[in-house]
């Protein structure tokens, strides 16, 4: 197996655990708005920490991965960035990794 399909892996596991609590979220609370789930995100202490993690390495991501695509011309690579938004980092980040890998394939061959 090669280890780009790792990437594809982790991609799928990001997906379905950020989805099971969004989900989670929708079912059990009674404001279920856009503006009431940021708002639970910094309710505490611990939750700002976690936020701002999150955020400053969604932007670190994102800067790099403009850089990267770029350079390597890397096909679609934009569409990574309404999914990070959209589904999640933990998802899109290993599939951009993918996206990378088999770029680097088709240059390497």
């Amino acid at each position: 197996m090669k280890f780009k399909y790792i990437y594809l892996l982790l991609a799928a596991i990001g997906l379905g655990l950020t989805w099971y609590y969004n989900i989670q979220f929708y079912m059990t609370a009674e404001d279920t708005s856009l503006a009431n789930f940021i708002e639970q995100t910094v309710t505490t202490i611990p939750a700002k920490s976690i936020s701002a993690d999150i955020s400053v390495v969604a932007m670190t991501f994102l800067v790099w991965m403009t850089y990267e695509s770029l350079k390597l011309k890397i096909k679609y690579w934009w569409t990574v960035i309404p999914l990070t938004f959209f589904i999640a980092l933990a998802f899109s980040f290993p599939l951009f990794l993918y996206l990378r890998a088999n770029r680097l394939e088709q240059i390497e061959s």
